[in-house]
Formats: C-alpha cells, sequence, structure tokens
C-alpha cells in the first residue's frame, strides 16, 4: 500500500476533529469547580468534532495542548476579562472575572492562530480574542453614549433573555458574508461587555444597529477564524445561521486534523 493509500484509509476511520473548550472557574460552596456550559459542547459536536474541556494550563501546557488539538472553542461566560490586559481599572467590582482563565487563554488564544489552528469565539471569547491581540473592550457598553443596552432583561427565563434582540448587518466581503450571506439577520444579546478598540489585524464581520461590533475574524491568521458576540450555540440546530458557521468551523477542523495527520506521516522521511 501507497504513503497515500494508507493515509487515506487512516483518515476514513480517524476520530472526529478534537477542540479544545476552556473551562471557568467557580466556587460551590467553599470548594473550586472547573466548568464548562453544556450547550457549548453540543455546539462542537453539532459541528462534527469532539470536544475537551481544559481546566487550565501553565506555560509549557499550552503547546501541548495546541500539539493535540484541531479546534479552539472560547465560550461565553459570566466572567469579564479583567480590564489591566488592556490598561484600565475594574469598573464596576461588582461584576464577576475570572483571572486564572485569563492567565492562559489569551497565550493559547495568540498561539492558536499563530499556528493556523481554527478558533471559534463566542461571547467572552470574543471579548478575549480582542483583548489577546491588542484590543479593548468598553466595561459597560449601556453607559457608552450611542449605544443601546446590549444586556439580557433581567428576571426573565434564559428562553426570554436569549430570544432575538436585534439585528446585524454583515459587513460585506467577509467570511460571515461568505458563509450566510449579504443582508442583516437576527440575534440574542446578553452581554454587557463589548469591542471598544478592535485590534490590529482583526476585520469587522458583523455590527449591530448601533455600531456595536458583533463579529469579527482575524484577517492575518493563517486559518479559519470566526468570533462573534451573541450566544449562536443557543438552540443552534434550529438556527440556519448557527448551523452555518458551526458546519464551517467543524470543516476547517477536519482540514486543519487532516494536513496535521499527514505533516506527522512526513516528519520522519525530512
Amino acid at each position: 500500500m501507497t504513503q497515500a493509500a494508507s493515509i487515506a484509509a487512516e483518515d476514513a476511520t480517524r476520530a472526529k476533529p478534537l477542540v479544545l473548550v476552556p473551562a471557568c472557574n467557580r466556587l460551590l460552596g467553599e470548594h473550586p469547580f472547573y466548568i464548562a456550559g453544556k450547550k457549548y459542547l453540543d455546539a462542537v459536536r453539532l459541528a462534527g468534532a469532539m470536544p475537551l474541556i481544559v481546566p487550565s494550563a501553565d506555560a509549557a501546557e499550552i503547546d501541548v495542548l495546541l500539539d493535540m488539538a484541531d479546534g479552539v472553542l472560547l465560550t461565553g461566560s459570566p466572567s469579564n476579562v479583567h480590564p489591566s490586559h488592556y490598561g484600565e481599572a475594574v469598573h464596576n467590582p461588582a461584576l464577576p472575572l475570572d483571572p486564572v482563565r485569563d492567565s492562559w487563554t489569551l497565550p493559547l488564544i495568540r498561539r492558536a492562530l499563530a499556528r493556523g489552528i481554527p478558533l471559534f469565539g463566542i461571547c467572552r471569547g470574543t471579548q478575549e480574542t480582542n483583548v489577546a491581540l491588542g484590543g479593548s473592550l468598553f466595561q459597560a457598553v449601556q453607559d457608552v453614549e450611542g449605544h443601546d443596552d446590549h444586556r439580557a432583561p433581567e428576571g426573565q427565563p434564559a428562553a426570554v433573555q436569549y430570544g432575538p434582540a436585534h439585528a446585524v448587518d454583515v459587513a460585506p466581503g467577509g467570511l460571515l458574508e461568505q458563509l450566510l450571506g449579504p443582508g442583516t439577520f437576527q440575534v440574542n444579546s446578553v452581554h454587557g461587555q463589548a469591542v471598544n478598540r478592535l485590534a490590529p489585524g482583526l476585520r469587522v464581520e458583523a455590527r449591530a444597529p448601533d455600531g456595536l461590533v458583533e463579529a469579527f475574524s482575524v484577517a492575518a491568521a493563517p486559518g479559519f477564524s470566526l468570533c462573534v458576540q451573541w450566544h449562536p450555540e443557543w438552540l443552534a440546530a434550529d438556527n440556519p445561521q448557527s448551523v452555518a458557521m458551526l458546519t464551517a468551523f467543524g470543516q476547517a477542523c477536519r482540514r486543519y486534523q487532516t494536513e496535521r495527520h499527514q505533516e506527522g506521516h512526513q516528519a520522519p522521511h525530512r
């Protein structure tokens, strides 16, 4: 059997692409826990990939994790990125932070993008990516003149909080237009923070009616990258835009997996 045939045969039976999903840090009573929302793991599976929850990582472990990864999905979270990472003080100390997650996801993002590993960011994950690459955030969008209140209505069930809230306008010529077509569509909105200064090398993919950046891609990255401020993982299988984005992410993970596998076969012959 030729090397090409051997690779093809193994590819047919290979496991699904492996997608890293960073965990958040929570105290349940007096006990610390690592957690990741089921809806994000379900979204990874809808994309045709296999999720792996990563509790945390030190500097040496990040590259070990990326060596085995075919994609990264950055989840939303009640916590915010600590504003010290973009040179600001905390605006509202009552809001939750997760400095442990910050400490390793920010370098993880930079290294994953440099390798061309597909990356999909959702809500906090979008904010993390912008900060990791040198951007800043509005810490309270509702307090910024000219912007709407993008938070979910308090005291309502999840079905209401995650219901359609406003339209987004897809930017022409970008990845999102390629996946979804031109025009607008409705999204949910459950965030108090959002992109302020867009990091260098990022391309705006969609905006809210008030001009807020709702999606971007990393123009300089060699692989698939898409970050969205809304929550496409919510009832994703019933939402055509969510399915299209997750399918594209899953296909990119599969391509990366295939390329990584081929390089592994070729390495001994170099």
